[in-house]
């Protein structure tokens, strides 16, 4: 399979400028590495995710000229293959149930106070120290709903802290770059209502695909060594990485649907053309951070 490139945007609501600006960086190292980019729907969340926002995420690219080589990939069709993946975890310990619920994790958080992931979520461990080691047993024999949790003590134990290799926005230079995956506690890796979660179909996908250089934004620099545990673990390939700066909203923070992020499809209907974006999701794309290093 040909080294490739992935733009992998969610359907769970219209594209903007972020969205546009990482569509950008994509199509620009694909054409100066001269590779293939190939479009990918992460769409697990099959209550949020539509076929109407799919629709709408491939008239705004077409628009925007972003060229994209076929097949479509959606992560949707994919959920044996991360089951199987998931099954091999299982049989080699390094994954398992939790029963605590994001609620009750929240409000232990607030109780006892504990340290934060890199996103500003409660650090989790555990279940015993959530709701109790017989209470987690008790569900267990219920067959409550569980979500599935990377061990990370045991997989960082097993195959170490592994950096990665930033890259420039046109594919040039070579940085090394860490960041330790314990800062992230026990991510989950297969939700109760959803049988995967990003970080296993995204480590999934690239693997599966190809894909040589991995180009997103600066927000998900640090979940890289997440990314890079269960590469290692699974004896994927290393790709390359090259983190972009992010388009931040008036209240500096970066644009996001859920903040009510002004869609392309909208900035089309106000008389935006084309370029006019372009333009403005590259001229407002903020300096990347430093990279984290040992």
């Amino acid at each position: 399979m040909a080294p490739m490139l992935r733009f992998a945007p969610s359907p769970n609501g219209p594209l903007h400028l972020g969205h546009a600006l990482s569509a950008i960086a994509n199509e620009r190292m694909a054409a100066a590495l001269d590779r293939p980019l190939r479009l990918r729907m992460e769409d697990i969340d099959r209550i949020r995710c539509r076929p109407e926002y799919e629709a709408m995420i491939l008239e705004d690219l077409a628009w925007l000229r972003v060229v994209w080589t076929p097949p479509l990939r959606r992560q949707s069709t994919r959920f044996d293959r991360y089951a199987t993946v998931l099954a091999e975890l299982t049989r080699r310990g390094l994954v398992y149930p939790s029963f605590a619920s994001r609620r009750e994790i929240a409000d232990h958080a607030r109780v006892v106070g504990v340290a934060r992931d890199p996103d500003g979520a409660p650090r989790f461990s555990g279940d015993a120290a959530v709701i109790g080691a017989e209470e987690a047993e008790r569900r267990r024999q219920l067959g409550a709903p569980a979500a599935w949790r990377l061990d990370m003590a045991r997989a960082v134990n097993e195959v170490g802290r592994p950096g990665w290799t930033e890259i420039g926005p046109s594919g040039a230079g070579r940085t090394a770059a860490h960041f330790d995956p314990m800062s992230w506690g026990d991510v989950v890796l297969a939700r109760k209502e959803t049988p995967t979660s990003y970080h296993l179909s995204v480590v999934v996908d690239d693997a599966d695909d190809g894909i040589s250089h991995i180009v997103r934004g600066a927000d998900l620099l640090t979940a890289t060594a997440v990314h890079r545990v269960l590469q290692v673990l699974l004896g994927f390939p290393t790709p390359l990485y090259h983190h972009h700066g992010l388009v931040l909203g008036e209240d500096g923070r970066k644009l996001s649907k859920s903040n009510g992020a002004l869609g392309l499809g909208a900035m089309r209907q106000a008389g935006w053309t084309a370029d006019m974006v372009r333009h403005e999701a590259t001229a407002r794309e903020t300096p990347p951070p430093p990279l984290p290093t040992r």
